[in-house]
């Protein structure tokens, strides 16, 4: 770049530039460009860069709740701005999805109840409690290529790597980098991305792969024999322990036979709003140690009634001679 300043001396002008540009431009171009290749490669390679990463990301924290700032001051002034009608309609929608929830509510107790009942009586281990953390998106990344996008939470909110990501439909993703005030989620519809399902109709389990288009997955290796039909839904399995299980994924949209290929080529349609969904739940499974004190429990239980069960027949032995 060259600005022109006139600089009189007498009666002749010199131009002045801003940037110096001596013989070895070149070099240094080439030595920069060296540098930031070998820089890609050691971050892709290997780990020595994340400490790194961790603390820009932190550092840039504010730059991308600035960014949503706008988008943010528009949301809360169409929400003072709302009509009173409107917001009566709304009020008695949520009450009657409260009534019909709660009903829900009073006999999924039931059923977790005798469900527990059940697997004490099969001597199984009890059910994983989770619970759930509510984040926001600050920021979507604008490679086309790569759906990822950036929620307000991180590891000051005990955020770790490989956490799922849900929203109100379905399954939305996975965490693959946390900062120490946000988090990085790669969604189902990633290239990139697999996760493991099962046909909730039959328990048909496969692989959910990303295509690369949010409206869009495919299932990999499916037998030409498998029993799966258009409109089955796909749950997460549970499979990897990466993604809790009985979580919606996808419904199926369609499936095709090859005559002479041993697959089927099965698409299915992402349940979760991966497109438009502002707010998502990050999903915290219980514990290892809550695992075991829940197993330990279990096996508690079915031992003492082993022994009461050992002692009525030894009473009734005795009776009988």
């Amino acid at each position: 770049m060259v600005a022109l300043i006139p600089i009189k001396y007498g009666k002749e002008f010199s131009i002045k530039t801003i940037f110096v540009q001596g013989p070895y431009l070149g070099y240094r171009l080439l030595l920069v460009t060296i540098l930031s290749c070998l820089l890609i490669f050691i971050d892709y390679r290997f780990d020595y860069l994340d400490k790194v990463r961790y603390v820009l990301g932190s550092a840039l924290t504010p730059v991308q709740w600035m960014s949503n700032l706008p988008r943010g001051i528009a949301d809360w002034t169409d929400e003072i701005t709302t009509s009173r009608g409107l917001l009566t309609e709304d009020t008695d929608a949520m009450k009657a999805r409260m009534l019909v929830l709660e009903r829900k509510a009073q006999k999924f107790a039931f059923i977790m109840a005798e469900n527990g009942r059940l697997r004490e009586l099969l001597n199984a281990s009890g059910v994983v409690d989770e619970t759930v953390k509510v984040a926001e998106l600050i920021g979507v990344s604008p490679d086309p290529f790569r759906h990822q996008v950036v929620v307000n939470k991180g590891s000051s909110a005990d955020v770790f790597v490989g956490q799922a990501v849900l929203d109100s439909n379905g399954l939305v993703g996975q965490i693959i980098e946390v900062s120490e005030y946000s988090a990085r989620v790669l969604l189902i519809s990633d290239s990139s991305h697999a996760v493991p399902v099962q046909v909730n109709r039959n328990g048909v389990r496969a692989i959910a792969l990303g295509g690369g288009t949010f409206d869009q997955l495919e299932l990999a290796n499916v037998p030409d024999t498998a029993d799966i039909e258009v409109g089955d839904l796909l749950v997460s399995s549970g499979l990897g322990g990466r993604f809790p299980p009985g979580y919606p994924v996808a419904t199926v949209a369609s499936v095709e036979h090859d005559p002479g290929k041993p697959f089927a080529r099965v698409t299915a349609t992402p349940k979760a709003q991966l497109n438009r969904s502002r707010l998502v739940l990050l999903i915290a499974k219980q514990s290892e140690e809550s695992k075991q004190n829940a197993i330990g429990s279990n096996n508690e239980t079915s031992s003492a009634a082993d022994k009461s069960l050992s002692g009525s027949l030894d009473t009734d032995e005795g009776d009988t001679q």
